[in-house]
């Protein structure tokens, strides 16, 4: 799907269409269903990143009176007992500007032992206490003594008050408690309910590639956070430049015919993304994977700014690469060489980018903190005609 220019020349019209309000009925479509399919591998069935085998996702959305839009999404590897069964893991640090919890264990150590939590900024200390108290809970972990929770942010204070203490303990726990298999909650939901995007609504978006058999066969999921700044690009075409909509132009359409106003946004912001594979991948070579998925956000426009906080976290579900708290034998754990990787490397390429754009899509326009509205990014400017 190419966009067509001739639907961008229009600035006024561009910003009457982008305004228009949805209702919460509306169901706004993912990229694919308007023609949007980037790059050149097949995704999985769900094109979400539950398409690995055993991965969960659940949301906790919170939308009160006029100022609350926040929320938090928990992702766990496996249905299990994490602590006890750790999955293979890493992260990967593209602009060091946010509050990413529990990284420097797993840096240390290459597993996850917890749910992954996403949240907003200030409630990243709540979400350490739940996510502890959640594993000391859990039966067959009455000896545990240390938790590493893996917690991670972007700042949703442009919509939500986020000086409010919204996000509880027990938000955290509904979360995690509330994953599942299956089809993903996309857009202004979870971590997502309070996040912007290029000057437009961002959210929770996810998005798989399946490898074909002579590369493994291995599939590949991504869910991403998106809250950060840029100049957008759609499927390879320039969309913020030829709207003028950036933080870098002086001026913007206005919804008023013929009018313009000053441009408030900045590029700053921050992305949290999470990779999930089948493959077989070392701690090292899952790190070289989850800096794909940071490379991918440039496929959007991404400008990885002073103030952006772009970080990946990726895990493996290979059973056989699982490590048994407290284990000491040594234990065989076979892993792809390297000269296989570069398929799960386009893999993550593409689908970081294509959930940043199904985060963006299925978002409605919001109002929020302070009687602030971002509005939804305009589908109709993005559809083939």
């Amino acid at each position: 799907m190419r966009i067509l220019k001739c639907h961008l020349r229009n600035l006024t019209a561009a910003a009457a269409v982008a305004i228009a309000p949805a209702s919460a009925e509306d169901a706004r479509p993912r990229a694919r269903e308007i023609g949007i399919a980037p790059g050149v591998l097949a995704p999985g069935s769900l094109n979400a990143i539950t398409d690995v085998a055993g991965v969960r996702v659940g949301h906790v959305t919170l939308v009160h009176g006029d100022d609350v839009r926040t929320g938090v999404t928990a992702v766990l590897p496996h249905g299990g007992n994490l602590f006890r069964d750790k999955v293979p893991g890493a992260v990967f640090v593209g602009n060091a500007f946010g509050k990413l919890a529990g990284s420097t264990q797993v840096a240390e150590l290459g597993t996850i032992e917890t749910p992954i939590v996403l949240t907003n900024t200030l409630a990243v200390g709540t979400a350490v206490e739940a996510v502890v108290q959640f594993v000391l809970a859990q039966p067959g972990n009455e000896d545990a003594r240390s938790v590493n929770a893996l917690i991670g942010e972007t700042n949703d204070g442009g919509l939500n008050e986020i000086r409010k203490p919204s996000v509880s303990r027990e938000h955290v726990v509904q979360a995690i408690r509330d994953a599942r298999e299956g089809g993903v909650a996309e857009g202004g939901v979870g971590a997502g309910t309070g996040t912007i995007a290029f000057g437009w609504k961002g959210g929770i978006g996810t998005a798989s590639r399946r490898l074909p058999a002579r590369f493994g066969g291995y599939t590949l999921g991504v869910l991403v956070q998106s809250n950060f700044g840029g100049v957008l690009i759609v499927d390879g075409e320039p969309v913020g430049e030829r709207l003028g909509r950036h933080p870098f132009a002086e001026t913007r359409p206005t919804a008023a015919r013929g009018e313009r106003e000053a441009v408030a946004d900045t590029a700053d912001g921050s992305a949290m993304i999470v990779v999930a594979t089948d493959a077989p991948l070392s701690a090292r070579d899952l790190e070289r994977l989850a800096a794909r998925a940071v490379f991918g956000l440039a496929r959007t426009g991404s400008s990885y700014s002073h103030g952006s906080g772009d970080y990946a976290i990726a895990f493996s579900t290979a059973e056989s690469l699982r490590v048994r708290h407290g284990e000491t034998a040594v234990a065989p754990r076979p892993t792809l060489p390297g000269d296989a990787l570069s398929p799960l490397f386009q893999a993550a390429l593409e689908a970081t980018e294509e959930a940043v754009l199904n985060s963006m899509l299925r978002a409605n326009t919001t109002t929020g903190r302070g009687g602030r509205t971002v509005e939804a990014l305009p589908i109709e400017l993005l559809r083939p005609r």
